[in-house]
C-alpha cells in the first residue's frame, strides 16, 4: 500500500499525537505510582488492639477514622483489594507501622484473647469480683448471668484456663465458661453413670467441693472422700472447716468463734449431712474421688507436720494424733 504525501503527514501527525499521549500517560501512571508508594509508606500510629465492626470497607475505615487513624479514601479502596478486614477485636502491635502494613494487618491479624483462669477451690463470688476488677466488667451482670445461665448456685464453672475474645461482654464470656463446664460435666456423667442428672450430678459436685476444700493433695482426695461418705452412712456430722469456706469467706481462717456464730447449712459441726450447694469450684480430680472413693473405715483426719493428713478409724487414735501435734 502506497500513502500519498497528504496521507502520510496524515498518519505521522496522529501517530506523533498518540505516541505523545501514551508518553504522557506513562508518565502520569509512573507518578501516579511513585505516589501511591510514597503513600502507603506513611507510617500509622497503632495500638495494642484495634477493634473492628462487621459490615462494610467504608464502615471500618470510618470506624477507624474516629478511633484517631489517619486514613483517607484511598485507604478504601487498597483495602478492597488487599481483602475483607476481620471484624472483633485484633492484635496489632503498639508502636507505628507502614499504611500498607497496617491494612494488611486488618484482613490476617491474628484475634487478641484474654486467658482467664480458675483454680480449683476458688468461690463463684471472689472469682466473678476478680474478673470484674481486672477486665472493667460490672459485677452485678456478671452475678446475674450466671445464675441465668448456671444450674448450679456454685461450681458451676469447672476450673480451667480459658481463652477469650478481649472486650467480650458479660454475657458471652459467662455463657462460654459455663457451656464449657456443662460439656465436661455431662462427659464425667455419662461416663459414670450413663446418663447427666443435673439433681444427681449436684450430690457428687457438693461432695467434691468438700473433698477439694478439705484435701492436702490430689492423691488423698479419694481417701478424703472415703472419710466423708463414711460419716453420712452413719449419721454422723461431718465437722469439716472447709464447708465453711463458702462464697466470700473462701480465704478465711475457720475460728472456734466462726463455729459457733455461723448458722448457715455450711457449718457441718452443727448440721448433719452434706452442705445445701457446692462450697466451691471443684477439679477434675475432686470429682472423681467424689465418685469413686477408697473404700476405708476412716472416719477422721488431721493435718501433721508435713502438711498432709494423718487417717484414723477411730476417735481414740484422732486424740493421739492430736496431742502428737501439740
Amino acid at each position: 500500500m502506497i500513502l500519498s504525501r497528504d496521507e502520510y503527514n496524515h498518519f505521522m501527525k496522529f501517530f506523533n499525537t498518540f505516541y505523545g499521549l501514551l508518553s504522557l500517560l506513562f508518565k502520569l501512571g509512573l507518578l501516579l505510582l511513585i505516589a501511591l508508594i510514597f503513600y502507603v509508606s506513611i507510617p500509622i500510629k497503632t495500638m495494642s488492639t484495634v477493634t473492628l465492626p462487621q459490615g462494610s470497607v467504608t464502615k471500618i475505615i470510618e470506624h477507624l477514622k474516629s478511633e484517631g487513624y489517619t486514613l483517607t479514601v484511598i485507604d478504601k479502596y487498597i483495602l478492597v483489594v488487599l481483602g475483607q478486614p476481620k471484624s472483633g477485636t485484633l492484635q496489632i502491635g503498639e508502636g507505628s507501622m507502614n499504611r500498607i502494613d497496617f491494612l494488611l494487618k486488618l484482613t490476617n491479624a491474628k484475634e487478641a484473647i484474654d486467658v482467664i483462669t480458675l483454680i480449683p477451690g476458688e468461690t463463684r463470688s471472689i472469682f466473678l469480683e476478680e474478673l470484674s476488677k481486672t477486665y472493667k466488667l460490672d459485677i452485678k451482670k456478671l452475678e446475674s448471668f450466671y445464675d441465668e445461665f448456671s444450674p448450679y448456685k456454685e461450681a458451676g464453672i469447672i476450673p480451667d484456663t480459658y481463652h477469650l475474645s478481649k472486650n467480650i461482654n458479660e454475657e458471652n464470656l459467662i455463657k462460654i465458661l459455663i457451656n464449657q463446664s456443662e460439656k465436661r460435666y455431662e462427659q464425667l456423667a455419662i461416663e459414670a453413670f450413663k446418663k447427666y442428672d443435673k439433681k444427681e450430678w449436684l450430690r457428687i459436685l457438693i461432695i467434691a467441693s468438700v473433698i477439694q476444700k478439705e484435701a492436702a493433695n490430689n492423691e488423698e482426695m479419694p481417701v478424703v472422700a472415703s472419710v466423708i461418705y463414711n460419716r453420712l452412712k452413719i449419721g454422723m456430722a461431718l465437722q469439716m472447716d472447709g464447708t465453711l469456706n463458702y462464697g466470700k469467706y473462701s480465704h478465711v481462717k475457720i475460728t472456734p468463734e466462726r463455729i459457733r456464730t455461723d448458722k448457715s447449712g455450711f457449718n457441718t459441726y452443727v448440721n448433719k449431712g452434706l452442705p445445701p450447694y457446692p462450697v466451691c469450684s471443684v477439679s477434675t480430680e475432686a470429682i472423681k474421688a467424689a465418685l469413686n472413693p477408697k473404700k476405708t473405715n476412716h472416719l477422721y483426719f488431721m493435718k501433721n507436720k508435713d502438711g498432709v493428713h494423718d487417717f484414723t478409724d477411730s476417735y481414740q487414735e484422732h486424740l493421739e494424733n492430736i496431742n502428737r501435734a501439740r
